[in-house]
């Protein structure tokens, strides 16, 4: 999937079209044994549709600053989730990742929505053929306060952290899958947090394979993006089935350096190694259960 994703954009010359969290959603949705996110195929397309559609609607007609803009895009993907009582957290990055990029382009939204389409067929025809369990949908328990309570404390907690990257101009120390992390994480009852450390392990060397094979393959050999992208995503698959740790996110912070400008790759996997690790403990230590 991630393959056929970049080899399109590169002979059709649309950067638009690569989106990291595909990755993310092949592991949950083919790779894991089970889902990890209680939603089902038809939110799945619905909720990374409107998550594209309003990160590009905010990057044309937003004139506010950048650290507002993503905050709302943050508080719209914690609204949307409510709404349909799933905890089905990629779209968050599926929001903000355009404007991080300063994406206004309807390519983008448009090839979300087939790519998200293509999961969910993919998904129910390996579920068919018993390549994997099917899935079954249970909602999320619904106590409206309560989210309230939990998305202001998220969106409080993300404001107050983005702060001084926002300011240095240093914003990947946030990445978008970094945030879906955080947020993954801020759940007590997920277990990823019995793991922190390798959570933060896993995703310092995903970002780190990334930057390295696309600096010497793409940057320095000159091969194509798509040979770089099936390269690292046989290595992380091969390092998560040994850790036996399918954290989705990983596959997302994976591919973003295949969208980076070149000068920042130097810099990327420290980045998201001092991020992780704010983000992650900032989760656990301030989102506990009652």
């Amino acid at each position: 999937m991630a393959f056929v994703m970049v080899f399109v954009a590169e002979i059709s010359h649309e950067t638009e079209i690569i989106f990291p969290e595909i990755c993310a959603l092949t592991i949950g949705a083919w790779v894991s044994e089970q889902q990890p996110w209680m939603t089902n195929k038809r939110r799945i397309f619905i909720l990374m549709s409107l998550a594209a559609l309003f990160g590009v609607l905010v990057v044309k007609y937003c004139t506010f600053p950048l650290i507002a803009q993503v905050c709302l895009c943050f508080a719209f993907t914690g609204f949307i989730l409510t709404l349909f009582k799933t905890n089905f957290v990629p779209i968050i990055s599926a929001c903000i990742l355009p404007v991080y990029l300063r994406t206004d382009s309807w390519i983008y939204p448009i090839s979300v929505s087939i790519m998200a389409l293509i999961i969910i067929i993919a998904q129910w025809l390996m579920e068919k053929y018993h390549f994997r369990p099917i899935n079954t949908f249970v909602p999320c328990e619904f106590d409206t306060k309560y989210q309230i309570i939990k998305w202001s404390k998220l969106l409080a907690v993300f404001g107050l952290i983005a702060l001084i990257p926002f300011k240095t101009h240093q914003i990947y120390f946030l990445a978008p899958p970094l945030i879906v992390m955080f947020t993954e994480l801020s759940n007590p009852k997920s277990p990823a947090r019995l793991k922190p450390f390798y959570i933060v392990g896993l995703m310092t060397f995903a970002s780190f394979i990334g930057c390295a094979l696309r600096l010497l393959l793409n940057e320095f050999l000159g091969l194509p993006l798509f040979i770089c992208t099936a390269l690292a995503c046989i290595i992380l698959f091969y390092a998560i089935d040994k850790l036996k740790i399918y954290f989705p996110p990983a596959g997302a912070i994976l591919l973003i350096p295949m969208i980076l400008d070149k000068n920042l790759l130097l810099t990327f996997p420290l980045e998201v190694l001092i991020g992780a690790i704010i983000l992650s403990f900032s989760a656990i230590i301030l989102f506990r259960e009652k």
